[in-house]
């Protein structure tokens, strides 16, 4: 896989400085889809660096797969009332905030919904965004015929489109990173690979091509690949993700550790039984401790990135697995305990 040849924090920073200053104007947003035309076609002509009103529906992944564990932890919490029990809001809306370029959720009403975001507010209103709450929102492409292809967000919004108060025609902001609309097909993918917005691998690791990335997000469009989901809870416990001010994090960098995690027989997913949460947990266990006893220098494969460079921690952080490991009958439970006990729910996948 061949990557940026723009250095992903200077191409991070000039497009924050335009989106910046062109707040100021006209925000660009998405026309409805109508019959025989593509949905995004009035996408078009945005510039890097703007933010466009987008449908859910609208978005096209550049990943064939997802860690669907991580998204049974969000709905899980989302269709929880832990948060509003310990005073807080529901997790989703500050999701929603965040991705949309405004901080967290300020106030919620009793009837709020996704899908209704007059009905709560952000702790930064609109036309007041800065430059730290404009790097967290999710991004996309414009490619050929206006198309939008996302190059960050497929958890946070595959989550969003599962809900009941979502759904593939709720409506967000993204922040366009590139307009490439331009080229042709073939140079469009080209380009797009060497600029390392791809990620051509399925759920057993093999190599796909353009043509085999799904056309929507959902649960039901994109497979599960459970090596992404065990990465994602150790996060914070034997890798993390570089602070915002540091630099993004290098792109599909949980997918380079998933890659690793596959050269490890005793940690494949496989052979643990994640469906008990005692179970899971030591997996989670054995799996950071393995990342944190790396030499940081050790190239991982795939991307051919250091350990180090990957957010290798120096450290197990014991006080991050704890609260990791809380139960659904805690006030604040894991994230684990989140997942499976809405995997188990009835009608729920």
């Amino acid at each position: 896989m061949t990557h940026s040849r723009t250095p992903r924090r200077l191409a991070l920073l000039l497009t924050v400085l335009t989106a910046l200053t062109t707040l100021g104007t006209a925000t660009a947003t998405a026309a409805p889809a109508t019959a025989g035309a593509p949905a995004a076609a009035a996408a078009a002509k945005p510039r890097a660096g703007e933010l466009i009103t987008v449908r859910l529906d609208e978005l096209r992944p550049t990943q064939p797969v997802l860690g669907h564990d991580q998204i049974r932890y969000k709905l899980g919490r989302y269709t929880s009332t832990k948060d509003e029990d310990r005073g807080k809001p529901n997790k989703k809306y500050d999701d929603w905030c965040e991705a949309n370029g405004q901080g967290e959720a300020a106030t919620v009403r009793t009837d709020a919904r996704l899908d209704k975001p007059k009905r709560f507010t952000c702790t930064i209103p609109l036309g007041q965004e800065t430059a730290e709450s404009l790097a967290a929102m999710k991004t996309v492409v414009v490619g050929p015929r206006g198309r939008l292809y996302l190059t960050d967000g497929h958890h946070t919004f595959t989550s969003f489109l599962e809900m009941p108060d979502g759904g593939k025609n709720m409506k967000i902001r993204v922040r366009v990173t590139d307009n490439l609309s331009r080229l042709s097909e073939r140079d469009f993918w080209r380009e797009m690979n060497d600029r390392g917005y791809l990620w051509l691998r399925d759920a057993a690791d093999r190599p796909i091509t353009p043509a085999q990335l799904p056309t929507r997000l959902g649960l039901r469009a994109m497979a599960d690949d459970p090596y992404r989901s065990l990465v994602y809870f150790t996060r914070d416990i034997g890798y993390s993700k570089p602070d915002l001010a540091d630099g993004p994090a290098p792109e599909f960098l949980e997918f380079f550790w998933a890659q690793w995690l596959r050269t490890q027989p005793d940690l494949d997913p496989a052979r643990h039984d994640r469906t008990d949460l005692g179970t899971y947990l030591a997996l989670i266990e054995d799996t950071a401790r393995a990342m944190v006893a790396l030499d940081p220098d050790t190239r991982l494969p795939g991307g051919g990135r250091t350990a180090a460079e990957l957010g290798r921690l120096d450290a197990f952080d014991s006080k991050e697995f704890a609260a990791l490991s809380a139960p659904m009958t805690a006030d604040k439970p894991g994230k684990p305990a989140y997942a499976l006990s809405y995997r188990s729910a009835p009608g729920c996948r």
